[in-house]
């Protein structure tokens, strides 16, 4: 995803704090946000508002669960391409259309965009790809995960 970077005093500390607490996990009860608001020191409506503008401004690109293809019988694969700088935004929004891209970022590189693919079965990761390059006429080069990492992210002051 193609962003400028958010200025260093965009986010408060309340905003860091929702980032952080909630990449922990989300209450499943019948009012998750009151549940999740609580131990923050804020209301209900406080929490959806903000997690709405962390959106808006570009902070998170999603809210909404993680699901892991592969525990489900399906797969993941890191993909990268090269793309013309004249053509990232028409290709990042052909790729982007595509139900099976989990995210799609832009690096400071010579494959400048990478994304995830999630398919339900195995065999369609390469049938996902195929259809990029056709859509793109550009090379998807596919990484296949050899194994896991949980990393976590938190943001500072």
């Amino acid at each position: 995803m193609r962003r400028t970077p958010l200025p260093q005093d965009t986010l408060d500390a309340t905003d860091r704090a929702i980032l952080n607490t909630l990449q922990e996990g989300f209450p499943l009860s019948p009012r998750p946000f009151a549940e999740a608001a609580a131990p923050l020191g804020i209301s209900e409506t406080d929490l959806i508002n903000r997690i709405a503008r962390l959106r808006e401004i570009g902070a998170i690109t999603r809210f909404g669960p993680f699901m892991d293809a592969a525990a489900m019988g399906g797969a993941f694969c890191l993909c990268a391409m090269q793309v013309p700088d004249e053509r990232f935004e028409e290709v990042m929004t052909l790729v982007n259309a595509l139900p099976e891209v989990a995210h799609n970022y832009e690096r400071v590189h010579k494959l400048n965009m990478w994304f995830v693919l999630a398919c339900d079965r195995a065999d369609e990761i390469h049938e996902a790809a195929d259809r990029i390059e056709a859509l793109t006429g550009l090379t998807v080069r596919r990484f296949p995960k050899l194994k896991e990492f949980f990393i976590g992210f938190k943001v500072t002051a």
